[in-house]
């Protein structure tokens, strides 16, 4: 996953004045009592963070942070995230996680994200035909969503008999028609350049979608991916199209992990890639990680200085060798990715080709002769 998916947090870690609040839970929808279960699980949730001792304004700007937006449709999780009564994130997983997982800690805990939540930072869902087209924008958990109604008129085929001729009333409609693409490119280019947008779902119907993505410019139809379920018309399906747009998500998460381990693979033993909780807090802390590869890292922690969460080590001995005052004892699930969005890496889980020791590896930007 992209660091800059997570930029704004080391903002928020640097200004931060008390601790995290990270909640993962499931927010399905897709009973008919899924409302209910979502005012339960908030009641939980609330409860844990009474407990955890967590101020009620902040308990509160994270209830009304979820009850805000729309439910999601068909099974899904959410991932909040809070400093104080700020929220710095708020995340769709496309697995819901199996039980509710509340973190009260110094740094956040953004792993759950890593591994189900969507790779890129906003995403625009284009539904598109010859008269206009249906526009969602996705930004950092929150959505937008508004309508651009061609100008160009008429759009329906004329009648064969009335076709003849140049410029006939067929030629018309062609004109509207693409008027109307025309229109929706502009808006689409618009929201891309103006809200630095990663990629474009184009759904719609068949002919629409391939028209629109002509209209594009290169640089925003390079973007675009077409779904094949979902439209502008009443009874679409929005499931379908919520279950397609999360499996190209899982197929881009796969690719660069697919990239990432044949990078392991290849730079170890050449310098290029370590693992082990001393060699890659070594590599975060000289800014030499190009991609942070995160397994079960179980309870593992890393100690890092009094004042400089970038000094950090395996143990006691390394900070304190550094110059450092080994008083911060950090959970390393919670230190490390976080380390690497601080340094501009990006993050990867592992699967089953890849074991790396105490449950962490690295491929580096170079060869690093500070990391043994």
């Amino acid at each position: 996953m992209h660091p800059d998916r997570f930029r704004g947090l080391v903002d928020a870690v640097d200004t931060a004045t008390g601790p995290f609040v990270s909640v993962y839970f499931d927010d399905s929808h897709d009973t008919a009592d899924a409302a209910a279960q979502l005012d339960a699980r908030l009641r939980d949730i609330r409860k844990h963070l009474e407990d955890e001792s967590v101020d009620t304004a902040v308990i509160e700007a994270i209830d009304a942070r979820v009850r805000s937006t729309h439910p999601p449709v068909g099974r899904s999780g959410r991932g909040v995230i809070a400093c104080g009564t700020r929220i710095v994130l708020d995340q769709h997983l496309s697995v819901p996680p199996v039980t509710t997982v509340i973190r009260v800690s110094e740094l956040p805990y953004i792993l759950p994200v890593v591994e189900h939540g969507i790779p890129h930072a906003s995403y625009l869902k284009v539904a598109v035909d010859h008269t206009g087209a249906d526009i969602s924008l996705h930004d950092g958990g929150r959505s937008g969503a508004e309508t651009v109604e061609g100008s160009g008129y008429p759009v329906h085929n004329a009648h064969k008999a009335d076709t003849a001729g140049y410029g006939g009333p067929q030629g018309h409609v062609e004109e509207a028609v693409r008027k109307n693409i025309r229109e929706v490119a502009d808006r689409v280019t618009h929201l891309v350049d103006e809200r630095g947008v990663d990629i474009v779902f184009v759904t719609g119907e068949v002919t629409a979608r391939a028209e629109l993505l002509t209209a594009l410019p290169e640089r925003v139809a390079e973007r675009a991916v077409q779904i094949q379920g979902g439209g502008r018309t009443a009874g679409t399906d929005e499931a379908e199209v919520a279950a397609e747009i999360d499996q190209e998500f899982a197929r881009l998460r796969q690719s660069v992990l697919d990239e990432t381990a044949e990078r392991f693979a290849a730079g170890r033993g050449t310098g290029l890639a370590v693992d082990g909780l001393a060699n890659v807090t070594a590599a975060l802390r000289d800014g030499s990680v190009d991609t942070l590869i995160i397994g079960d890292l179980g309870a593992a922690t890393v100690v890092a200085d009094r004042d400089q969460v970038m000094l950090v080590g395996a143990d006691t001995d390394t900070v304190s060798a550094l110059g450092g005052s080994p008083d911060r004892v950090l959970p390393a699930d919670e230190a490390l990715p976080w380390l690497a969005v601080a340094i501009g890496a990006s993050l990867v889980r592992t699967d089953d080709r890849l074991d790396p020791a105490d449950g962490v590896g690295a491929v580096l930007r170079y060869a690093d002769p500070n990391v043994g």
